[in-house]
């Protein structure tokens, strides 16, 4: 099996485990037809677990580095989109 790619950077600071933009899940999931932090939690405080939070799973197939549902990025960036987290680093597979 791969390494599990780190989430780099979170900009989402609503997120209880975004703490100083470092996101402290032990894995995320992304998901959900677009490239949505499924991990994500709304919350007023945040976690101080010491953890860098890495992609356990990725369900859009649509994306450039899905492979078998594993995410095969060197990283990736988790921001803001409407009102939950997406992946930034979220390509569409070319044809």
């Amino acid at each position: 099996m791969n390494k599990m790619p780190p989430v780099k950077k979170c900009e989402v600071e609503s997120c209880y485990f975004n703490n100083e933009q470092r996101c402290r899940a032990g894995a995320i999931t992304v998901g959900s037809g677009e490239p949505r932090c499924e991990t994500f939690a709304q919350s007023a405080s945040h976690s101080r677990v010491d953890t860098q939070a890495e992609v356990g799973a990725c369900h859009v197939t649509s994306c450039r580095y899905n492979d078998q549902m594993l995410c095969e990025a060197a990283g990736i960036d988790v921001v803001v989109h409407k009102d939950h987290a997406d992946c930034e680093t979220y390509e569409p597979r070319q044809s």
